[in-house]
């Protein structure tokens, strides 16, 4: 099983492409085919189809056949435990490290200080 982190991170990355966010926005609340998708989005059905399997990997939409065509639409209960894992994440009453699924010595590492340059 995936830790926290990792899930919240495999999110991001799938709706990390404009293209894709675009489509969670279309398919909110309706299931479109492929077809339907490229014509609103003015991209190929090839490209679609690649976005759509990035989406259904991550888990954010889930694929129904119908007769000829497969429709697409989201995966309600899977955007409600990333977000639900999003807040945990962000909630600053939690503290730094709680939470986070990482482990917290409270000690702060400093960044490397850059060089001067001297002209």
């Amino acid at each position: 099983m995936m830790d926290p982190t990792g899930r919240l991170a495999r999110f991001a990355q799938a709706l990390a492409a404009p293209t894709r966010l675009r489509i969670v926005a279309l398919l909110r609340g309706r299931a479109l085919c492929v077809n339907a998708l490229a014509g609103q989005l003015d991209v190929t059905q090839g490209a679609v189809s690649q976005h759509l399997r990035v989406l259904r990997d991550a888990g954010i939409v889930v694929s129904e056949k119908r007769g000829y065509f497969v429709h697409y639409r989201l995966n309600e209960d899977a955007l409600a435990a990333w977000r639900q894992e999003m807040e945990k994440l962000l909630d600053v009453k939690q503290g730094p490290c709680q939470g986070a699924g990482t482990k917290c010595t409270g000690k702060r590492r400093r960044a490397k200080a850059s060089r001067d340059v001297r002209t």
